[in-house]
């Protein structure tokens, strides 16, 4: 940091100009007749006819050019142009000759078309750069504006010129400038300025368009239509210089001369320096040198003589070249820089002794580097931050726009605001001058009642507006007291306007109040924006009370809004019953309590519109808005399929799967009480909530209220879903709902038949006391529908003086149902008989099983013949084992119950025990199946058919 403060003091006291003597890194014998600089490309002529070009980039890299002919031949070189990106070098000689060299030759070309032609001076094309130099314009000696496109051709018989046509031509003048610009926004369009030693010529106009570019001349057309603005001076007796020069580009980053872009010349002729801009968009091309100042020679100081005397006589201004704002002449000597915008002279320094002349003085328009050469030298006129002091110019001229925007410290800036607020106060213009003093250090209170005391409410707070949005965030008391200031200004203003309209109504009718109305609404508007940016600097209870105050209502509005206090907001509405308004505030909410605050009174209002945004909010408590919607739910003559009430609640059971029981029994509640005698809805749930284990409402309120509001299809089905099917098939009965009742009756499983045939006798019981005599076979009928009830179980149920022909066929038929139960039951008793008679003979015949044992038989486990020990035969299969190999497989192959008990028998019967009990129940466990036959096998399948002790090549193939 000490480093960069350290760099920006020692910029700041840099001077503006300074000559310094350039040093070239080699030796030159020979004078200097030309010197051109343009685009950082440095081009030395010298009286032997060499020319260099050298690139200050890297000054080491130097291209020594020779022209095709000795000096002798041609003469020494007169003049050199380069183009402003050093593409193009045109080379004029005393005997007349003219040479061509691009910047990647280092051949020169002579141009032939051009031989004998003394040029003066270069118009090089705007659009430049190209491989051609285009359409450029040549002023010559003898007054003639020459037109030339030049292409480098290597063909030997080609010329360089592809035409060569003159154009204009001014009698008995030489032509001593020339300058070509574009048009703004007209391709087509030129500026073209011509200057003499007296007169100075500006055209403007569209140029010709031939076929082919290079085809033709262009600017024919131009010199043929359009008459020129001229300039003219009065010749002087002696011979005096006369240039032309332009300002240069601005460097990247910077506007063009701080004059919206315009370029400014200047004019060297006998009488000083003409200079201005050259408004190239001007409307009126004829008064174009109209704002042009004269900068007379007189005004530049005379040199003093070596006693220190000032010299009699004034020498004219020998060259003069423009800098972005200042004017660099070259007076007997010195080079004088002056500021154009005030004709001040801001640099006079002697550069030259006394008998050393001055050969040119260059500029290189894109690098905005300045020159000046001698026969033997080389100065570079450096130029530092040249605008530094353009604002105090600006500022004394009272052009504090222009000061402002030049203006680059925080105290420049603020000496601009407060000299342009003191003189808007003085003409008057309170309303500028507000903007002005509120961006100035200009004491606050000072200001303030300065609009105070002029009774300019409007400035006053335009200055107000101005100074908060230069406080910084951390001056939160100041913000704060402005900003409530701005509260109580906007209000009394707002008051004031109403109260015009009304007067301007009363006094006169069908007078004109638009214009205080299209104020009234603009100062609403700046009212309601003032409070978006500026929200956190007001403090709500204070801005409340003061729009209060002035009864201003809407302006209470736009703050609630403006700070998203949405209570204030949607009550506001509320109030005023402008339920669209209130709905669109709480789309936009995002707080629950409000939902849980206002849904009541808009549920009885909007209940539709309501519901459809409480469901795009799933993160709301619906037991909060329980109160609202049954608040709602008191109209009675809303229809269920309607009730949003009843919507809300579904969806938040069906969608939100709650499982809130308060949720539940109030949508019981609102089906339940609902005048409709329809049961449908609450069926619908009921029967939705019986497939879940268990319910989710409370079914002791449930059905409290089903009995209270006689909902007795739903209380059943409340009992039902208890599992309470006699209360539920009394309560049917109870209602005479017999229907009801019989499909209660038929729930019970066929696993208590028993409970089934209560409760359909039950109904039975019900039906048969509604029939009168006539009608008892219809309640037989109606019995039928279950099969569990017999004519014996009903006829206690009949009264005692019913015929029995009533019911006949009844009787008869069950009578006949029991004769074919008894027959049935005589063939099961004789089959069962049948059956216990096979099963001795059976037994008997197990007695005498036998099997026969050949004498070679072996052991189906261990190979080894049968007989060597005790052995196991199975009668069904023929198979034989030795006991012990029989039980080791067993005890292989069963599960750990068997094999335990096997090895306890085993122990026990090594012991001594019970030897004969015990080796019974061990045969018995052993040879209860053949164990190539029975499950064993069976287990074994998934066993390889050669285990790990088997010899494998036994099994090769």
């Amino acid at each position: 940091m000490e480093a960069i403060s350290s760099m920006n003091l020692d910029e700041s006291v840099l001077p503006m100009f300074k000559v310094e003597r350039v040093q070239l890194q080699f030796s030159i014998s020979s004078d200097f007749v030309a010197a051109q600089v343009a685009n950082n490309v440095l081009i030395l002529a010298l009286s032997t006819g060499r020319i260099l070009r050298i690139d200050l980039d890297s000054p080491g890299d130097i291209d020594d050019i020779d022209l095709p002919k000795r000096p002798q031949d041609i003469g020494l070189i007169r003049h050199m142009f380069l183009d402003p990106s050093a593409s193009h070098l045109i080379i004029t000689t005393t005997l007349g000759e003219n040479y061509y060299l691009h910047t990647q030759s280092r051949q020169p070309k002579a141009l032939s078309r051009l031989k004998g032609v003394r040029i003066e001076t270069i118009a090089w094309n705007p659009s430049l750069p190209t491989a051609s130099t285009r359409e450029i314009l040549i002023g010559a000696s003898d007054g003639n504006v020459y037109e030339v496109y030049i292409e480098p051709s290597n063909d030997f018989y080609r010329r360089e010129e592809r035409y060569l046509k003159a154009v204009y031509k001014i009698p008995d003048a030489p032509i001593t400038g020339l300058w070509i610009d574009l048009i703004p926004y007209r391709p087509d369009g030129r500026t073209v300025l011509i200057s003499t030693s007296t007169r100075l010529f500006y055209f403007a106009g569209r140029i010709g368009r031939p076929g082919q570019e290079g085809s033709g001349s262009i600017f024919s057309t131009l010199f043929e239509t359009e008459t020129p603005a001229i300039h003219e001076v009065p010749p002087d007796s002696k011979p005096v210089p006369s240039t032309l020069t332009v300002s240069p580009n601005p460097p990247e980053g910077v506007s063009a001369h701080g004059h919206e872009g315009e370029r400014s010349y200047a004019w060297l002729s006998a009488q000083g320096v003409l200079y201005g801009q050259l408004r190239t968009n001007a409307a009126f091309p004829s008064q174009v040198f109209n704002n042009s100042k004269m900068l007379r020679r007189d005004k530049f100081p005379a040199s003093q003589s070596i006693s220190g005397r000032k010299r009699p006589t004034l020498d004219p201004i020998a060259g003069i070249l423009l800098t972005q704002w200042h004017l660099l002449s070259f007076v007997e000597g010195r080079i004088v820089a002056t500021q154009r915008l005030d004709e001040k002279i801001v640099y006079d320094q002697v550069v030259l002794e006394s008998g050393e002349k001055m050969l040119c003085l260059v500029s290189d328009q894109e690098k905005n580097t300045y020159w000046l050469f001698t026969t033997q030298e080389i100065y570079e006129i450096v130029v530092t931050d040249e605008d530094r002091d353009v604002w105090k110019v600006m500022l004394a001229a009272q052009r504090f726009d222009q000061a402002s925007q030049y203006a680059r410290s925080p105290a420049q800036k603020d000496a601009v605001a407060t000299a342009s607020g003191d003189y808007l106060i003085k003409k008057k213009q309170y309303l500028e001058a507000a903007s002005v003093y509120g961006k100035s250090s200009r004491s606050f209170e000072q200001v303030a009642l300065t609009f105070i005391d002029h009774g300019e409410q409007d400035a006053l707070r335009k200055y107000l507006l101005t100074k908060i949005s230069t406080y910084k965030k951390a001056y939160v008391m100041q913000r704060i007291m402005v900003a409530s200031w701005l509260v109580e200004i906007f209000m009394s203003k707002l008051n004031s306007l109403d109260d015009t309209i009304t007067t301007k109504a009363q006094l006169t009718e069908g007078s004109n109040t638009a214009e205080t109305k299209d104020e009234l609404g603009t100062i609403q508007r700046e009212f309601q924006d003032f409070v978006s940016k500026y929200k956190p600097d007001l403090d709500r209870k204070t801005t409340y009370d003061i729009i209060s105050s002035h009864g201003r209502e809407q302006e209470l509005l736009a703050y609630a809004t403006a700070i998203d206090d949405s209570n204030y907001v949607l009550s506001y509405w509320i109030q005023r019953e402008r339920w669209q308004e209130a709905l669109d505030v709480l789309k936009e909410q995002t707080d629950p309590e409000i939902f849980y605050r206002y849904s009541s009174v808009l549920m009885t209002h909007v209940a539709t519109e309501v519901v459809d945004i409480l469901m795009r909010h799933p993160d709301l408590n619906p037991r909060k808005l329980i109160p609202a919607l049954l608040n709602y739910n008191q109209d009675g003559s809303i229809p269920l399929a309607r009730n949003q009430a009843a919507r809300y609640l579904n969806y938040c059971i069906n969608q939100l799967q709650s499982t809130d029981p308060a949720i539940h029994n109030t949508l019981i509640s609102i089906y339940a009480s609902h005048p409709s005698p329809s049961e449908a809805a609450l069926m619908s749930y009921l029967s939705a909530q019986s497939l879940n284990a268990k319910p989710l409402y409370d079914t002791d309120f449930a059905f409290r209220l089903c009995i209270q509001h006689s909902r007795v299809q739903s209380a059943v089905h409340i009992y039902s879903s208890m599992g309470e099917y006699s209360s539920a098939v009394d309560l049917a009965l109870k209602h005479n709902q017999i229907d009801l009742a019989s499909s209660v009756a038929d729930r019970p499983t066929d696993t208590d038949p028993a409970q089934r045939k209560r409760l359909w006798l039950a109904v039975a019981k019900k039906v048969i006391s509604q029939q009168d005599q006539g009608s008892i076979k219809t309640a037989l009928d109606f019995m039928k529908r279950c099969d569990l009830l017999r004519i014996e179980d009903l006829i206690p149920f009949f009264p005692d003086f019913v015929v029995i022909d009533d019911f006949k066929e009844e009787i008869c038929s069950a009578l006949e149902s029991y004769s074919r139960s008894i027959a049935a039951l005589d063939v099961e008793m004789d089959a069962s008989a049948a059956t216990a008679e096979s099963i001795k003979k059976d037994i008997k015949q197990l007695n005498n099983r036998y099997a026969i044992v050949e004498p070679g038989e072996r052991c189906r486990v261990c190979q080894l013949p049968l007989l060597s020990r005790q052995f196991f035969v199975f009668p069904s299969c023929q198979h034989g084992f030795h006991s012990d190999c029989l039980g080791r497989k067993v005890l292989e192959g069963s599960g750990l119950t068997v094999r335990g008990r096997i090895r306890e028998l085993q122990a026990s019967i090594a012991r001594g025990g019970r030897r004969e009990r015990e080796a019974r129940e061990l045969d018995a466990l052993v040879a209860q199946q053949c164990i190539l036959c029975g499950d064993y096998a069976i287990k074994q399948i998934d066993e390889p058919f050669v285990s790990e002790t088997d010899d494998h090549d036994e099994w090769a193939i």
